[in-house]
């Protein structure tokens, strides 16, 4: 009786239920018709256990941050060095708009923020070019769901939570897939701008604009700190160098005479609009740098971002104040609030399936299909990629991931490939037809209809399902960067290959 948990979920979402209410109602109904009301308890006993967790602490931390980040004015910041950086191009705003995703994407982690935030920006500038309105708002929707998959991500979060995994490997994995899906979308922008004759543009610097003292002395000794690191980092590899302070301190020469020469090549106004960006893009730095040289952990990451982006926007910038923090706290304590919840009824949820043996039956229909991997991986992304047309990505991680999960791990696909091929997908959920929510979105700030930009977005779409076939058959995509910053768990004396792809069980 109880394997009928999940066709009664999905009839309650399609009569309008909110999905909270849904994944609560489902189970409990299910329960009492088959006589098993002695589990209600351990099914709301796991709602709030659900929420009651160290690494999810992590969620709330974030969205606060990127809330922070949003109301200080960044927004416009990442949209001016943008512009300023790839502005020139064939279809310039287009671009700028994809690029402007990527970097949004080290600071809010969601793909709904980064539509709201950009497209209100970008919309209507690109309308203003020359662009319709159904271009502009299809390629805001379609580069918003990179926000998810560059860390950090909500969604991955949640997906290490109900898995098990490192929060840190995810992170890492969604790096290069996050990037490869921007330059997948910046070329299907310029192979569309002489075809649908996309407006030519030049290079876009603001003129005129000024910088505070703090945040010029600021900029100019973050980008120093930044660039000897990467001199360091590099220096790192090369064999019989021991590394350490007076090596990194030494870099910061080659740093500041290199930055120095780069001055000389630029004008004025294209310096301020790049120096006003070093502080908002020190976020992801700060987050990912923390996490990979073992000082903290994500959820540590994450209060240390909300921390950072305080002192960014109160005493570097300046571009808030207590009001604007009491309204910025209000509206991250709503989402959060909305997301805890939901990752509370999920984990109650998986009650019924572990009762319902669920997962069990599935593996059997699943391995009955074939027993090809590779043709068992190209059905599941079909069916993940049908998943996403009607359901959240972070529900849907919840409700499928332990059941799809193990049955992957047994074919001798790496869990932590596996949850990237499930997140990508999912997310890229989120911008497709019928009930993709950023298409909403887009259509509330553009106001423009859900139907004119689904139909303009298709292009995009097939650029994204291609990565997301790379990322599946090519593990080296997602899996390159933690192996080598050593966050995948791997037996001792095993070869990369081994380590990434083992084989099966």
């Amino acid at each position: 009786m109880l394997i009928w948990f999940l066709p009664v979920f999905l009839v309650l979402i399609l009569i309008g239920l909110p999905v909270v209410f849904a994944l609560l109602a489902a189970p409990f109904g299910l329960l009492v018709m088959d006589d098993q009301s002695r589990q209600l308890s351990v099914l709301y006993r796991n709602l709030y256990n659900g929420m009651d967790s160290f690494p999810l602490m992590a969620l709330p931390f974030f969205m606060l941050a990127g809330e922070i980040m949003n109301r200080g004015g960044i927004t416009i910041r990442l949209v001016e060095f943008s512009q300023a950086i790839m502005g020139h191009l064939r279809g310039g705003l287009a671009q700028v708009n994809i690029l402007s995703s990527i970097l949004f994407a080290g600071l809010s982690g969601s793909a709904v923020a980064d539509t709201s935030a950009l497209g209100s920006t970008l919309i209507p500038a690109m309308e203003k070019n020359g662009y319709s309105r159904r271009f502009a708002a299809a390629i805001t929707a379609a580069s918003s769901v990179i926000g998810p998959i560059i860390p950090p991500s909500g969604i991955m979060i949640i997906y290490a939570y109900v898995m098990g995994e490192s929060v840190a490997a995810l992170f890492l994995a969604g790096i290069v897939p996050g990037i490869l899906v921007g330059v997948g979308l910046m070329v299907m922008v310029r192979l569309m701008a002489d075809r649908y004759d996309l407006p030519k543009a030049e290079r876009i610097v603001v003129k005129g604009q000024t910088i505070s003292t703090t945040e010029y002395w600021v900029s100019l000794i973050l980008v120093r700190i930044n660039l000897a690191g990467l001199f360091y980092a590099v220096a790192a590899v090369i064999p019989g160098n021991s590394g350490g302070w007076a090596v990194y301190l030494a870099m910061l020469v080659p740093a500041h005479f290199l930055l120095m020469y780069w001055r000389r090549q630029v004008s004025h106004d294209f310096r301020i609009v790049c120096k006003k960006a070093v502080a908002p893009l020190q976020t992801p730095i700060i987050i990912l740098g923390g996490i990979l040289i073992g000082v903290m952990t994500p959820t540590e990451a994450s209060a240390v971002a909300v921390a950072y982006a305080l002192v960014v926007s109160f005493l570097v910038l300046r571009s808030m104040t207590l009001k604007d923090l009491y309204q910025v706290l209000a509206r991250s304590a709503l989402s959060t609030s909305a997301v805890l919840l939901l990752v509370g009824a999920a984990v109650a949820f998986k009650t019924v399936v572990s009762l319902s043996h669920a997962p069990q039956i599935l593996t059997e229909i699943i391995l009955g299909l074939s027993e090809n991997p590779l043709i068992l991986l190209f059905l599941i992304n079909i069916l993940l990629f049908i998943v996403g047309m009607f359901l959240d990505a972070g529900p849907a991680i919840i409700i499928l991931g332990p059941i799809l999960g193990p049955i992957f791990v047994e074919l001798g696909v790496h869990p932590v490939h596996f949850a990237i091929i499930m997140s990508v997908n999912l997310t890229v959920g989120l911008a497709t037809p019928p009930m993709g929510l950023v298409l909403f979105v887009a259509s509330t700030v553009s106001r423009e209809r859900v139907e004119t930009i689904a139909r303009a977005i298709l292009p995009f779409l097939a650029v994204e399902i291609l990565v997301i076939f790379l990322i599946t058959y090519v593990p080296q995509i997602s899996m390159t960067v933690p192996y080598l910053t050593d966050f995948i768990r791997c037996p001792p004396d095993t070869g990369y290959l081994a380590c990434i792809s083992p084989e099966p069980r």
